[in-house]
């Protein structure tokens, strides 16, 4: 071997070494986001949770950044998404809720769109459920996705416009799908945004995308997963069964439905049944992790990990009207790893939200963030810099007529880091206040109270700021 092919050798063995700690980031890196549906902020292992076992999640947040205080700004599937998608309030970009929004959803200006045009390859695999429209949409070179909810079991596929019918269980089914995406020869960076129907219930839908079982339907986890923490003690936090009193909007005596109370919540074998569907796509986090470092890519690549909201497990008798304000349907896990920015082990405090990822993947990936954004990147409290950082935040929710306690309870709310006022849009005098600080499992409204009217009035002001610098 000849001087210049031994150097040219040991130059091509370096490159194919894994970037030394330390090194420069590479110009754009790529991007692995992972959306779960209906997932809590408390499920996971890194957030506390006593018996669920989720070690390739909690990796993400060991080597990089887990927000505890992220929140999604409309508790509802498409709502949501497409908030996550634009980086933009619903009120704003038009996906109010889970009927067939599927046109308004072609039109909707993604940060996935956004890095395409920038050069990025991009993907996109998983529920899409804004309508139930399965067709590619605008943005993604790799489209694979199901009509409306989808099935758990041998979903049907729209596979960049070619139906194709899949076998097995519909969470592995997309990690199967995803780990082939990433192991293709990438020339560009790359986007990959998969969204997991997991851990949804199974919902007998409609063909305008609406639901028409009352009871919310059923979890159905893996065969292999079916006697997964078998007698496993579910954790209930204090508000839990309690009937949900000065909640006179909750009060309501509905033809058809009980009152609230302990007997109306979410029972712990579905509670189990959930954690067993989490197990599927946590195996599946792990493969993803494992495929990007076989191709020597993990520290290149902004590995996100969220939920589009949370769920009740009973709190004031709740189950599946998780479209209301409450921690408990408004918080949600948000979990950061990108070792070439983020330091392993960060834990962030500050308040913030869905709309805020796709400023900050715009603004990391070197493309132009639209001014338009009501999102903020993160990147400044990743690097230690909360000045200025958001106080209030708006949560909002529009009317359907999915199911029926929650029908016509429209709101629009404002979150402090101490307190959360509702304004219900449609229901007269039945609003509410709550002193986080004082009553962290929102048992006490005290609208009415004297020593509250303050605060009252300061986060009207504040509701009527959000609504107005956000239209």
């Amino acid at each position: 071997m000849n001087h210049h092919t031994l150097h040219l050798a040991m130059v091509t063995a370096l490159c194919l070494l894994p970037a030394a700690e330390g090194a420069d980031a590479p110009a754009r890196p790529n991007v692995v986001f992972v959306l779960m549906d209906d997932l809590r902020w408390d499920d996971l292992g890194c957030a506390g949770h006593p018996f669920v076992k989720t070690p390739h999640i909690d990796r993400i947040a060991k080597e990089g950044a887990y927000f505890r205080n992220a929140f999604a700004t409309t508790p509802l599937c498409s709502p949501s998404r497409a908030s996550f998608l634009t980086g933009r309030y619903a009120h704003a970009h038009g996906i109010i809720d889970n009927t067939d929004r599927s046109a308004a959803s072609h039109r909707l200006v993604t940060f996935p769109r956004l890095l395409r045009e920038a050069g990025y390859a991009t993907a996109f695999i998983g529920k899409w459920h804004m309508g139930v429209d399965d067709s590619p949409r605008p943005g993604f070179d790799h489209w694979i996705s199901m009509k409306g909810q989808g099935a758990y079991f041998d979903p049907e596929l729209n596979v960049d416009g070619a139906r194709v019918q899949a076998k097995g269980y519909a969470t592995d089914v997309l990690t199967e799908r995803a780990l082939a995406f990433l192991r293709r020869p990438h020339a560009k960076p790359f986007l990959l945004y998969l969204a997991h129907k997991a851990v949804h219930p199974s919902l007998a839908q409609r063909a305008d995308g609406s639901v028409s079982d009352p009871k919310g339907g059923t979890f159905i986890p893996a065969e292999r997963h079916k006697h997964l923490y078998a007698g496993a003690p579910v954790p209930h936090r204090p508000n839990v069964g309690k009937p949900p009193e000065g909640k006179p909007a909750l009060l309501r005596q509905l033809a058809g439905l009980p009152l609230l109370g302990p007997d109306t919540g979410t029972d712990d074998e579905a509670v189990r049944n959930r954690l067993r569907m989490l197990a599927s796509a946590e195996e599946g986090v792990g493969q993803i992790l494992r495929a990007l470092e076989e191709a020597r890519r993990l520290d290149d690549t902004l590995v996100v990990f969220t939920s589009d909201h949370g769920y009740f497990y009973g709190e004031h008798g709740l189950s599946v009207e998780r479209r209301l304000a409450y921690e408990e349907a408004i918080r949600i896990p948000l979990l950061l790893r990108y070792p070439r920015r983020v330091k392993p082990g960060t834990v962030l405090d500050p308040l913030v939200l869905s709309i805020d990822l796709a400023p900050t993947v715009l603004e990391l990936a070197g493309a132009a963030v639209p001014k338009d954004l009501h999102g903020r990147s993160l990147l400044p409290l990743l690097r230690g810099d909360a000045a200025g950082w958001r106080r209030a935040f708006l949560v909002e929710h529009f009317s359907d007529t999915v199911f029926p306690r929650v029908a016509k309870m429209g709101y629009q709310a404002v979150r402090t880091e101490r307190w959360k006022y509702f304004r219900y849009t449609e229901l007269e005098g039945m609003d509410e206040l709550y002193d986080l600080r004082a009553d962290p499992y929102e048992l006490k409204n005290v609208v009415r109270e004297p020593g509250a009217q303050k605060a009252q009035a300061e986060l009207r002001a504040e509701l009527e700021r959000l609504l107005r610098e956000t239209r």
